[in-house]
């Protein structure tokens, strides 16, 4: 199930641009009630020396998919990562999915789980996180005053 608009579609489904997300290719398909689903397809430049997922670009998709599902269940806050700790137990290769869940929350704090899983359905990596819920300043926008170049707050890493 996909939830996204014409505007957040430009956004590959964020609503916001986020670059280096921009630059992964991460394709943000649900993002709802404490639950995220990001798809991610590694370029080659994304790759080690092994062939397979570098283990920064699998961090990376658990930290964005946590930060989704911490923001799902209020998504006028940002959030910013305060911990994360991360598991990996196997190559991450093709087409990877990534699954966000939202475990607890306090007025402040989200405590979250993502796992990345391959093409057939094997477990690849999973992470816990502590993030901490910010109010969203309005975005800014550059020179250009072009709504794809709008900037984010700097605190906001989601």
């Amino acid at each position: 199930m996909t939830h996204t608009s014409n505007t957040a579609d430009t956004f590959n489904g964020f609503g916001i641009l986020i670059p280096f997300v921009k630059e992964l290719g991460f394709v943000l398909n649900f993002f709802e009630n404490g639950a995220s689903e990001i798809i991610y397809t590694p370029k080659p430049e994304h790759l080690n020396s092994f062939d397979v997922a570098h283990g920064g670009s699998l961090m990376t998709l658990l930290d964005v998919s946590m930060a989704t599902a911490a923001r799902s269940v209020d998504k006028t806050f940002g959030v910013v990562t305060i911990e994360m700790k991360t598991s990996f137990m196997r190559p991450a290769t093709g087409t990877l999915k990534a699954v966000g869940a939202l475990l607890h929350r306090t007025r402040t704090t989200a405590f979250v789980e993502a796992s990345i899983y391959n093409e057939a359905a094997e477990r690849c990596a999973h992470a816990t996180g502590t993030f901490r819920y910010v109010q969203r300043t309005p975005p800014t926008t550059q020179s250009t005053g072009d709504a794809l170049h709008a900037a984010t707050p700097p605190i906001s890493t989601d």
